[in-house]
This record gives structure tokens, C-alpha cells and sequence, in this order.
């Protein structure tokens, strides 16, 4: 009765580790919030847009340093993880606000040493939330992670709403919430962390996975309902205490998957007192197939003996599942014009372990290297020019709607991705094709933005490139883990994301280039002394030449896509053949 208790409780606490991991993906994507403070910023260190630029490129840099967290990691605590983490996010936006309150002054140089802190902390914020959800939910590990993702997308229209009900003249409170919010999320989320349960009082049964796996579709639910709600009254222009009601509302919001965990424990308890008979095999919501779970043993065995994976640790292609599947070298195409063209360096099969030096010299990872270069960097560079947009189109006051929209987009985005994970069973797709879906949005949004420069153009576009993004950002680690190898991810995906702060310094450049050509000194308070660039002249050339990047992106998913599929069908049909052999 005992260990019945403890295994209940246990399964209690891993749900609290999954709402601290929410709140800390939602609080503490602080890059995204760069266009709402930029022009104070610039006004304040009476700098040109180019130097603007290198500010944003700093904090998109943090993410080369990603790795260190991982290193952290093998000597540190978690618990303690986070709050350097936290700490490093505090000093860094910290002392940005009290030099733009101009109670200390900064030299330019160490603006940009902050900000590049304060980038880096991101990445420690987010390599917690990765290994919590894989220690915390080894089996329903993808869906997981793509939840707690997702909430990533929501800080700009979170510490948006946070501003507007404080102060909405003041862009450098952003600076400050960015610094304090982070910080008291993470004393927060320290107590669920320090009382995760141990990883033998998981419960890894069938019956476990059907069930949980019912619970994160509601909470998938709950997470889009958030998202509409932030896009409806996040965006919207009102007084400071309608905007209090507003935040008020989104907090109770990221509070109610507190209920999951008590509802949890109560209903076990419950099930085990009462002898109750209610069981979920009735369930037509059935994200895992539990039969793969047994299925996983016998083919591990297989897997080691028939492939040189070298560790031996259940590593090969992981299902939602946790099943493992082995695909065969792929057979020779009957068209040789396409043999030649999409044969050549195929993957022998998905999830095969690439080491960095492997990974730089295959074809499939430059493709999606320029994928991910073109399309979603792009989007997080357009997300940073926001303010100076919507400022050289005459929408300065849209800025915090133009924000919120891109904020809310993204996290729909970011949904998405799990989509092709929850739907496999009725319509199966690659993923990397999905990938290659998700990047058209974003050369039809800078077509929209060239030819126009209405308000409502600049509002769609937004969202269109949000949306993309966001896919893309969520999608990243999936495609990198089967394309790759799942035990390589995280040095893998670092090499990737190389791309976010180069394209961060070539696409700005490019921007600030264009804008400074054109800009001209305007007198006035806020931007006295400043360089400022208006009308449609500032980023149309801008816009046809992101545009143009997001084509050359666009095709090379395509080519991605093309070269891979053969590999995702083979290992559909094994998938299927395994599961048909099981029942």
C-alpha cells in the first residue's frame, strides 16, 4: 500500500514538473520582446540603426554558447542550473534598465556584453525544460516537449499585457520585467523541481501511457485556448486597468494545468480504494500504442545485433512511443535522372547516429541548415526590426499589437508541429515535408509587406511569418533527432542553430543598411539627435530580398524533403508491419 502511494504521488509530481516547465518556457523567452524597448533604446545611446542591429545580433549570439548549459549540467545541479540561468538573465537586462533610467551609465561595448548574457541565459532556461520533460516523461517525451515549447512563443504578448498594466508610456519597464520575471518564475518552479518524483516511482505502463497521453490532448486544448486569448486581448488598446483584467485572466490561464496533478492523484487514489472498475481502453483518444511498448524490447535486441550503433542504450529512432524501428538501405530508384539527383549520400535509414564531424559533410544537413537559415531565422530577425517597421510606416502606437501578434502566431505555430505526431494514425506525412509546408507562409508575407504598406498588410504578414517560425523553431529538434540521431541532438542541433546568430548579423545588416540610407535626423523628444527612416522607402528593398532568402529556403526543404522521404515511407511501413506482427 506503501509503494502505491508513492507511485501515485510520484505520478502528481511529474505533472507539477510539466506546469513549472510551461511556466518557465512562458516567462522567459525575453528576445522577443526586443522591438517593444529598441527605439528607446537606440534614442537613448543615440546610435544608428546598424549599431541597433549588432544589440539584437548579441543577444541572438547567447545561442552559440548554448552548449555550455549542457556542460553546467554534468557538474551542477538542475535546481542550481536554473538559477544561474536566472541570475545571468538578471544582471544582463538589469543593468540595461538602470543605464536607460540613467542611474548608471554604460559604454556601448557593454551593452552589447549584456545583451549577449542575457541571449545565453535563454538557452540555459530552455536546456532545463528539455531535460525535466525527458527525465520527467520518457515515453510521451515528443509530446512533452512540443507542449512546453510552445509556451515560449507567448512571453512578447505576456510581458506585453505585464507592461500595459504597470505603465504603458514606459518602454523601458520591459527591461525590467525581462530581468525580475524570469527570476521569480525560477523560485517558483523550484520547489516542484526539487520534489520530482524518482525515476522508479514513474508509472511506465500501458494503461500509464493511454492515459497521459489523454491529458496532454487536453492540455494541448488549454494551450490553444490560451493562445486565443492573448491574440484577442493581448493585442488590443486599453487603459491600465482593463489591461490588470486582461493579465489577470492570462495567469489563471498558465495556473489551471495545476489541477491536472491533484485530479490526478485523487482519481488514483480513488480507483485503487474504491476498487473501482472504470478503466480508459474505451478511450478513442489514443496518442501511444501501447503494444509498441513490448514491441521496443524484442527489436532492441535485433537493433544491436543487425546495426553498429555503438552504445547499445534503446537509441535508434525514437517513436512517440519510446518504440525503436530499423530501416533498411534504401533501394534503388528506377529513375536515374532522380537517382542521381536525390540518390546520391541517402540516408541508409532515420535515427542512425551522425557525430559533428559525420553530420558537416552530409548533403541532408546543409540543405536543412539553409532551411532553417532561410526560414526561421528570418522570421526571429523580422521580430526583432518590429518596432523600427511599424515606426517607419507611421504605426508606433500598433507596435505592442504588431508584438503580441507575432508572439501569439508563433505559439500556434509551435502547436502545429506536434500535429503530425497526433494525426500519423489516419494521414501520415514526413516531416520533413511538413517542414517544407510550414516555410511557404513566409516568401508569401514578404511578397504581401513589398507590394504594401497598409496597416492591415503589415498585421498579416505578422502573423504569416509568426506562424512559420514558430513551426519551424518547435519542428527543429524532431527533424535534427531523426535525421541525425537522437543521442547526438544536442550537440547536433547546437551546429544547426549556428545559423540564428550568422543570420541574425547578415539579414539586421542587410536591414540597417537599407534603413540608414534612407534615414534622416527628425527633432523631436524622443528620437532628438536620432537617425530616423519614414515611409515605405525604409524596408521595401528589405522586404524583396528576405523574400527572396525565404524562396531559396522554401526550395531547399523542398530538396530536403525529396531526399528523405523514401527513408520516412520505409520506416512507416515498418512501423505498421511491426504493430500488425504484434497483434
Amino acid at each position: 500500500m506503501r509503494c502505491r502511494e508513492i507511485g501515485m504521488a510520484g505520478q502528481s509530481r511529474k505533472w507539477m514538473i510539466l506546469v513549472a516547465s510551461i511556466w518557465i518556457q512562458a516567462f522567459t523567452g525575453t528576445n522577443f520582446d526586443f522591438s517593444e524597448y529598441s527605439s528607446s533604446l537606440k534614442s537613448h545611446l543615440n546610435i544608428s540603426q546598424l549599431q541597433l542591429n549588432y544589440l539584437a545580433t548579441a543577444s541572438d549570439m547567447g545561442k552559440v554558447f548554448g552548449w555550455s548549459s549542457g556542460l553546467a549540467l554534468i557538474h551542477l545541479p538542475l535546481s542550481l542550473v536554473l538559477l544561474i540561468a536566472s541570475s545571468m538573465g538578471f544582471i544582463g537586462y538589469g543593468l540595461q534598465w538602470l543605464a536607460i533610467k540613467n542611474l548608471i551609465t554604460l559604454p556601448y561595448s557593454l551593452y552589447f556584453l549584456l545583451c549577449l548574457l542575457s541571449g545565453c541565459s535563454i538557452c540555459w532556461f530552455n536546456t532545463v525544460c528539455f531535460v525535466l520533460c525527458i527525465r520527467n516523461f520518457p515515453v510521451n517525451r515528443p509530446l512533452a516537449l512540443s507542449l512546453t515549447v510552445s509556451f515560449n512563443g507567448v512571453s512578447a504578448a505576456l510581458y506585453t499585457l505585464a507592461a500595459n498594466s504597470i505603465d504603458p508610456s514606459s518602454d523601458a519597464l520591459y527591461l525590467l520585467l525581462n530581468a525580475l520575471v524570469p527570476l521569480l518564475t525560477s523560485l517558483v518552479a523550484l520547489v516542484p523541481i526539487l520534489l520530482q518524483p524518482p525515476l522508479d516511482s514513474l508509472n511506465r505502463s500501458p494503461e500509464a501511457s493511454r492515459r497521459n497521453s489523454v491529458i496532454f490532448l487536453v492540455l494541448n486544448f488549454l494551450a490553444i485556448f490560451t493562445g486565443i486569448y492573448l491574440l484577442l486581448f493581448g493585442s488590443t488598446t486599453c487603459d491600465e486597468s482593463t489591461s490588470r483584467l486582461y493579465f489577470g485572466g492570462a495567469i489563471l490561464l498558465l495556473i489551471s494545468p495545476l489541477c491536472i496533478p491533484g485530479t490526478i492523484y485523487a482519481r488514483d487514489w480513488f480507483h485503487h480504494a474504491i476498487h473501482s472498475s472504470f478503466r480508459m481502453e474505451g478511450s478513442g483518444f489514443i496518442l501511444v500504442h501501447v503494444d509498441d511498448l513490448e514491441l521496443h524490447k524484442e527489436l532492441l535486441t535485433c537493433q544491436n545485433s543487425a546495426l553498429s550503433l555503438s552504445n547499445g542504450d534503446s537509441h535508434g529512432l525514437l517513436s512517440e512511443n519510446g518504440s525503436i524501428y530499423v530501416i533498411s538501405q534504401s533501394a534503388k530508384s528506377s529513375d536515374l535522372c532522380c537517382d542521381k539527383m536525390f540518390g546520391q549520400d541517402q540516408l541508409a535509414m532515420l535515427g542512425e547516429e551522425h557525430t559533428a564531424a559525420v553530420v558537416v559533410r552530409r548533403l541532408d544537413f546543409w540543405l536543412y541548415y539553409v532551411t532553417y537559415f532561410c526560414g526561421g531565422t528570418i522570421g526571429l530577425v523580422y521580430s526583432n526590426n518590429l518596432g523600427q517597421i511599424a515606426q517607419s510606416l507611421g504605426l508606433s502606437s500598433s507596435i505592442s499589437t504588431l508584438v503580441t501578434l507575432y508572439s501569439a502566431f508563433s505559439f500556434f505555430g509551435r502547436l502545429l508541429s506536434a500535429v503530425p505526431d497526433y494525426i500519423r494514425n489516419k494521414f501520415y506525412f514526413a516531416r520533413t515535408g511538413w517542414l517544407a509546408i510550414a516555410l511557404v507562409p513566409t516568401p508569401v508575407a514578404f511578397i504581401l509587406l513589398a507590394v504594401s504598406d497598409s496597416a492591415a498588410a503589415l498585421k498579416t504578414g505578422t502573423a504569416l511569418i509568426g506562424l512559420s517560425s514558430g513551426f519551424i523553431f518547435a519542428a527543429a529538434v524532431a527533424v535534427t533527432s531523426e535525421l541525425f540521431g537522437p543521442n547526438s541532438v544536442s550537440v547536433n542541433h547546437n551546429i544547426l542553430i549556428t545559423n540564428i546568430p550568422i543570420g541574425s548579423l547578415l539579414y539586421g545588416f542587410l536591414a540597417a543598411l537599407i534603413y540608414d540610407e534612407n534615414a534622416y535626423n527628425v527633432p523631436g523628444e524622443l528620437m532628438a539627435d536620432t537617425l530616423v527612416c519614414m515611409g515605405r522607402k525604409c524596408y521595401f528593398w528589405t522586404f524583396v530580398w528576405w523574400g527572396g532568402m525565404s524562396v531559396l529556403g522554401l526550395t531547399s526543404s523542398v530538396l530536403l524533403f525529396l531526399r528523405t522521404k523514401h527513408a520516412y515511407d520505409r520506416f512507416e511501413r515498418h512501423r505498421i508491419s511491426a504493430q500488425s506482427v504484434v497483434s
